[in-house]
């Protein structure tokens, strides 16, 4: 059995390696036959942006090597690849390192990014087609800094004319237009958004894309990838011969991720074919145009693993591969309604939305609208289109709605436990024998949560669940005590203030019945249970002045609290 690339992105290297490749050249003749100036591919990460990307140098790049493409699809095209194969100079870049703290740390790996690639076409110094002041112009994208002799020290100008400058060179050097390939292309306007300098960055990418893109004479064609297509920004003005393939869109929908046919030939290869149905519930649903794909990462991922330990558990390989930072912003800002909706997705349910694919991230701090686009295109929700921008969403497969249990929902309680206003009455009202405050508080901020693991949970830990809530809520307070032991056993949650002189013991229960009736008895169950354990015991003797006991029921977002009389 042949390795299988995770990891690698380098197509030379997983062909000449022989590393398992699942056949993607089909993208090269669509790129022919389409004749698009410029095209944008928008895919969620994962999805083999970047490996496609090193395949398109490695068939189109002068001095390529042309057995790396014999077996597959595109070598039965002997016509296409003897007009097109090896015959352009290509400059390929990928912005996803372009991150940092500041924009300056960003700009300074931009500088690396250009700078090395840069670098690869030093013959251009000894070229007899070029003048001497067009190698001072390829100097300036090589130069180092005179003292370490490794950072490159362009200057911001240098840097947005460099795809420009360097196309410019090479038609000079071959005589031919050149192909400009940028993966990745809208990472460093996330990571600016994420730290502050975001107006910079996109004065710097609007630069650098008009002049190599829109006005540039030496341009064979661009093909860019990246999450979201932010043309709101302007990065793209007026760029008339761009065309973009979104997930949404039919054209080339699997020509990103694996298909149905592909991932069952992979489970064949490597016996794990009565793994489909795994793979199929944590990897697939994702729907791009009208096709059903696979997360590639996930399903290599998940055979790697495999191969040794066919028992192992699916494991979520997804949400570790990067930041979730943009979700984290979309649970900052719900509403109400969005949490609703954000229940009825994790419970597998559908939901409608009006979904904008033409975002930007500035659009992040507006409408939570904007949002639902955020979440499609970066691969939390999938869905398709109807009428009027209409989108049918929902959650992909079971390894994004763990990361929603697992990470999301969590969010979602810590928003909750910041109320400290609320979370103030709440402790001052179990403390001066007040049942109907604390139950008006505990219902609103339970409107504000989520309550999804009801739909999943056993009893048991959804009563864990309202634990942990109502301990995260009072955690600013320094004196409560959780599964304390008094009498003959361990009460939920205890109260003491010493200043006060006070007491509160909270046992809480999970009432399988809707209704306050329902709910009222489970309450007199855990008051029940404070008395027959003598809970309150050793806080007597301890010479509490007032101990208050309470039982506290909940089903879903509603809670009930009763007092011992």
């Amino acid at each position: 059995m042949k390795n299988l690339p995770t990891g690698w992105d380098d197509f030379e290297r997983v062909i000449k390696d022989g590393y398992y490749y699942v056949d993607k050249t089909k993208l090269i003749s669509n790129l022919i036959e389409t004749r698009s100036a410029v095209t944008l591919f928008t895919r969620p990460r994962r999805f083999g942006k970047t490996l496609n990307m090193s395949m398109l140098k490695n068939f189109f790049e002068i001095g390529s090597d042309p057995s790396l493409f014999d077996g597959l699809a595109i070598a039965d095209n002997k016509e296409l690849c003897q007009k097109y194969q090896g015959k352009y100079p290509v400059i390929s870049i990928s912005l996803k390192t372009v991150s940092g703290l500041s924009y300056g740390d960003a700009l300074n790996r931009m500088r690396d990014v250009i700078g090395h690639e840069a670098e690869r076409f030093n013959f251009l110094l000894e070229s007899d087609n070029l003048t001497e002041n067009d190698k001072i112009g390829y100097r300036r994208m090589i130069m180092r800094d005179e003292k370490t002799k490794e950072n490159y020290c362009m200057s911001e100008d240098t840097i947005i004319s460099s795809l420009f400058e360097l196309s410019y060179l090479l038609k000079k050097h071959y005589a031919t237009n050149v192909i400009i390939l940028i993966d990745e292309y809208d990472v460093p306007l996330d990571k600016a958004h994420v730290h502050c300098y975001y107006d910079k960055m996109v004065e710097l990418i609007r630069g650098m894309f008009h002049a190599a893109l829109k006005t540039n004479p030496n341009l064979a064609f661009g093909v860019l990838t990246g999450c979201l297509r932010v043309s709101k920004e302007s990065i793209f003005t007026g760029l008339n011969n761009l065309d973009v393939y979104s997930i949404s869109d039919l054209e080339c929908d699997d020509l990103f991720g694996f298909n149905e046919t592909e991932v069952t030939k992979i489970l064949e290869d490597y016996y794990l074919t009565d793994k489909k149905p795994e793979v199929k519930a944590w990897y697939d649903g994702y729907k791009f145009g009208k096709k059903d794909v696979y997360c590639p990462w996930d399903v290599l991922k998940y055979v790697e693993k495999h191969i040794n330990d066919r028992e192992l558990e699916p494991q979520n390989y997804w949400a570790n591969s990067s930041s979730n930072e943009l979700v984290r912003e979309f649970v900052d800002i719900s509403t109400k309604e969005t949490t609703e909706e954000l229940e009825k997705l994790v419970a597998g349910e559908k939901v409608e939305k009006l979904v904008n694919e033409n975002l930007t991230y500035r659009d992040l701090d507006g409408s939570i609208d904007n949002l639902w686009g955020i979440l499609y295109a970066t691969g939390y929700l999938t869905g398709t289109r109807g009428a009027d921008n209409i989108y049918t969403l929902w959650i992909p497969n079971k390894e994004v709605r763990q990361i929603y249990e697992d990470d999301i929902l969590k969010w979602f309680d810590n928003r909750v436990r910041r109320d400290t206003e609320s979370a103030t009455k709440f402790y001052n009202a179990c403390l001066n024998c007040e049942p109907a405050e604390m139950n008006k508080v505990l219902n609103k901020l339970l409107r504000k949560s989520v309550s999804v693991r009801d739909t999943f949970a056993r009893k048991d830990l959804k009563e864990n669940f309202y634990h942990g809530f109502i301990l995260g809520l009072l955690s600013q307070f320094g004196d409560i005590q959780s599964n304390r032991e008094g009498g003959n056993g361990f009460s939920v949650i205890t109260i003491v203030n010493d200043k006060l002189n006070k007491a509160a013991i909270l046992e809480l229960k999970y009432s399988e019945t809707e209704g306050l009736q329902a709910m009222e008895k489970v309450c007199d169950e855990a008051l029940k249970q404070i008395d027959d354990k003598n809970y309150a015991e050793d806080l007597i003797l301890s010479g509490y002045d007032e101990i208050y006991k309470y039982g506290i029921s909940f089903n879903k977002k509603r809670s009930f609290v009763k007092i011992s009389q």
